[in-house]
């Protein structure tokens, strides 16, 4: 088992317990035979920070998933899918692993009724996928595994991107009942890996709001939180969304629950400069990451600012304005700040009633801020 040892006098944050190691933090590099394999981290004066998998052509070197002398072997995968899944409530559709949070660098597991999608983001699961597919049809009892290894970060770990089935299974778009509404998933092409299972938490939460009120879904995707707000007995849904294919899976949705609520194609920020007039009293923006790297964190504070100054004064008196940002580059503190930028700008006077994250079955690693990548705020306007 090689090792990397890190710089002298280094600041990496792996001496403060992130799993995370880059290129420019350690003395030398290892050969490309040792991409994908176990490697042990050792600080200038050689002492263990643990076992991670290798892969020269990221920027992230290393990832650790053990702080001891461990083998990233089979048997230590199984064992490690294994406490996931038993950390999560036994639902229909829930996130089974999380990566760096199950200890499994770039595997992500979502389960969807008898099928699983999965992504290998890293080149150390990329290896093994086919022996991880098995091993989760063995755990799950799944008919179908996904891979939907279209994520472009796979790029960063010198893979390609694509979308198919384990052993060319044959998947057809399902029907599920997901908290109380049926939704039609389209686990090849949908959004994310069919579904929002992040926000499922939310869902519920911002529902509680709706009775009574106009309620607006902006960046709505197959209509969620609109369609629980119909549920919830809003007296008026409108959905926005700048994909076709989305509002149109939306309608397919609101017919199928027999829900009303209209949803439209049309750029968010256009919507709220052409309906200058339009008030409500509960307003969702949901949209996609602004930001996905620290180098696009100056356009996205702006982007975020402004869309948030636009839907608080669409709100009415008492208006409910639900907000949240899944860049991984925002901090909640972040977030925070440049939603009270927009308040302070739209003269109004904003109260906090709930702060949000990602649902718990995307736990987040107290010592890797990067995990807790969806932030929320649910506010109350004067």
């Amino acid at each position: 088992m090689k090792s990397l040892l890190l710089k002298p006098r280094s600041c990496s944050r792996v001496l403060q317990g992130h799993p995370w190691v880059f290129a420019g933090e350690v003395q030398d590099l290892l050969p490309g035979s040792e991409n994908g394999k176990t490697v042990v981290l050792r600080d200038s004066r050689k002492r263990i920070l643990g076992s991670g998998v290798y892969n020269q052509n990221s920027k992230i070197i290393w990832r650790r998933y053990a702080w001891n002398k461990v083998p990233f072997s089979m048997q230590f995968i199984r064992k490690s899918i294994e406490k996931a899944i038993q950390r999560r409530p036994v639902e229909t559709c829930r996130r089974l692993v999380w990566s760096e949070s199950d200890l499994l660098p770039g595997l992500v597991v979502d389960q969807y009724g008898a099928a699983l999608v999965v992504q290998a983001l890293t080149l150390a699961i990329d290896m093994r996928l086919p022996a991880i597919a098995t091993i989760l049809q063995e755990l799950t009892n799944a008919k179908a595994v996904v891979f939907r290894n279209d994520a472009s970060v796979r790029k960063l770990e010198g893979l390609e991107t694509y979308v198919g089935t384990f052993n060319d299974q044959v998947l057809e778009p399902l029907n599920l009942d997901i908290d109380g509404l049926s939704y039609q998933l389209d686990l090849l092409k949908g959004q994310k890996t069919g579904f929002y299972l992040d926000q499922r938490e939310q869902h519920a939460l911002v529902s509680t709001f709706a009775k009574g009120g106009a309620v607006l879904d902006a960046f709505c995707n197959q209509g969620a939180f609109a369609l629980q707000c119909a549920k919830a007995g809003a007296k008026s849904v409108i959905g926005i969304d700048s994909s076709d294919t989305a509002v149109q899976l939306a309608r397919y949705n609101a017919k199928e629950n027999r829900l009303e609520a209209t949803f439209e194609v049309e750029n968010v920020f256009d919507y709220f400069t052409n309906n200058r007039d339009e008030r409500f009293d509960l307003i969702v923006l949901d949209p996609p990451p602004f930001a996905r790297s620290h180098a696009q964190v100056e356009g996205a504070l702006k982007g975020y600012k402004e869309i948030n100054l636009r839907a608080i004064k669409a709100l009415n008196p008492g208006g409910i304005l639900a907000t949240y940002t899944c860049s991984q580059a925002f901090s909640m503190e972040v977030f925070e700040d440049l939603v009270s930028g927009a308040a302070s700008d739209a003269r109004r006077t904003i109260r906090i009633l709930h702060h949000c994250y990602q649902a718990k079955d995307h736990p987040i690693l107290l010592t890797m801020p990067e995990s807790a990548y969806l932030h929320g705020l649910i506010l109350e306007a004067d």
